[in-house]
């Protein structure tokens, strides 16, 4: 027909296995009056992003929920016995409408994808999944600098995901988000009678990392006095629980993460030198959402699927106005900011399609952004550039010059392709 790909399965659990590995964009469903209306109402909301026509039998027409699975999820119906004539048009039009909705940098992903998963295949995100593998595959600290809401959490997972430890317990820890006066029995535990209150013995968040990765996010936020035991620690592998003398050897592998330049912490004399060392051994940049405008329609069209169960069952996808206002937006909050504004879009979009007002991206509000960030971002390399040819490519002199940190300088060189 047509000299269309067609592949037929006999239940729902094959179409899903065969959907998690092959893009469609038309399904063609057979409903005889005998199978669970409601069962097959959620296959077709989790993948509503094909165009579905239906078969049924005459007789399933007067079934209440039948009514709703053609107006909710279906772009057009067949009774039996079905003029194939009629049906070869049908799924040629729903066909065509599938490929003018598609979007040339937008794949289909199955909801079960790994809520985890670094997406995007821009050359930003190409080139940190490489650093990723490699950091992964050695068990030295690491040391993640992001924007707020930019992944660096991620990407964390990603490295104990693909390291040796994958087996082991991933243990996150916000040191910003602990109150000062409970962080030390937080991090390395404490024994009954420690203080009041202290009624049995309890371990640390360290301690309970042992045989995996301990992630350590904001860790410029760690107070200066509890700076001194993670160093010790990270020295000696030991810790020792509140309220007593006795060391517990712990084996985990630190990945640290920060928003702000520790190295600037450093220099303002709020974090501990060798204790940046110590962490720094493999440092990784997170790209900021607006340095990788090329994975926002596929980053959108993923937390679409991701939480299509919020979603209006006729609800089919975005606009292209309202992926051109994304691509517009500066993305000041990164990808936390455009989960936010997706999820609040597949509840209020009245439409099929999502709009620019449903993103709260109201048309030509951020007009003239992209450029202005490119213009920047030009600037900023050819500033690099020249600072790197008058230093005979010395880093520390261009750093220097230019008035910033060694790393700070490895991180733009980093941002703007110029390590050799």
């Amino acid at each position: 027909m047509h000299d269309w790909n067609i592949h037929f399965v006999d239940s729902l659990a094959d179409a899903r296995r065969l959907l998690r590995t092959r893009v469609y964009g038309v399904g063609l469903v057979l409903h005889d009056g005998l199978a669970d209306a409601r069962e097959l109402a959620g296959f077709l909301r989790q993948h509503g992003h094909l165009q579905w026509v239906g078969i049924f039998a005459p007789h399933a027409l007067d079934s209440p929920g039948c009514h709703d699975l053609i107006l909710e999820h279906l772009c057009d119906y067949h009774t039996l016995p079905v003029d194939p004539v009629r049906l070869g048009y049908t799924l040629g039009h729903a066909h065509g409408w599938a490929m003018l909705r598609r979007h040339p940098r937008v794949h289909v992903e199955d909801t079960g994808l790994d809520a985890t998963a670094l997406v995007g295949d821009g050359a930003a995100m190409l080139r940190l999944r490489n650093q990723i593998d490699r950091v992964a595959k050695v068990a030295a600290p690491v040391l993640i600098w992001g924007e707020s809401g930019s992944g660096k959490e991620l990407a964390a997972q990603a490295i104990h995901a693909q390291s040796e430890r994958a087996g082991g317990p991933f243990v996150p820890i916000n040191c910003g988000a602990i109150a000062p006066s409970l962080i030390h029995s937080e991090l390395f535990g404490y024994e009954r009678g420690a203080f009041s209150g202290a009624t049995r013995a309890k371990a640390g968040l360290i301690e309970s990392a042992h045989g995996g990765t301990l992630f350590l996010d904001e860790i410029g936020d760690l107070p200066q006095e509890l700076q001194v035991n993670l160093l010790r620690f990270l020295q000696e592998k030991t810790i020792s629980r509140l309220g007593s003398t006795r060391a517990i050897a712990v084996d985990v592998r630190i990945v640290a993460a920060s928003h702000v330049q520790l190295q600037d912490a450093v220099d303002a004399g709020v974090f501990r030198e060798d204790l940046y060392y110590r962490l720094a051994v493999l440092p990784l940049a997170i790209p900021a959402l607006r340095e990788r405008r090329d994975d926002l329609p596929l980053l959108a069209e993923h937390f679409f699927r991701r939480y299509a169960s919020e979603k209006s069952p006729r609800l089919r996808g975005f606009s292209h106005r309202a992926l051109e206002a994304m691509l517009d937006h500066a993305w000041p909050g990164n990808v936390r900011e455009l989960i936010n504004r997706v999820r609040r879009a597949l509840v209020m979009a009245d439409g099929r399609l999502i709009t620019p007002d449903d993103l709260g991206l109201a048309a030509g509000a951020v007009a003239g952004t992209a450029p202005l960030d490119d213009a920047r971002g030009r600037s900023e390399r050819g500033a690099l550039l020249e600072s790197l040819e008058r230093s005979g490519r010395n880093v520390s002199l261009a750093a220097r010059e230019l008035g910033v940190s060694r790393t700070t300088m490895y991180r733009l060189m980093d941002k703007h392709s110029l390590r050799e």
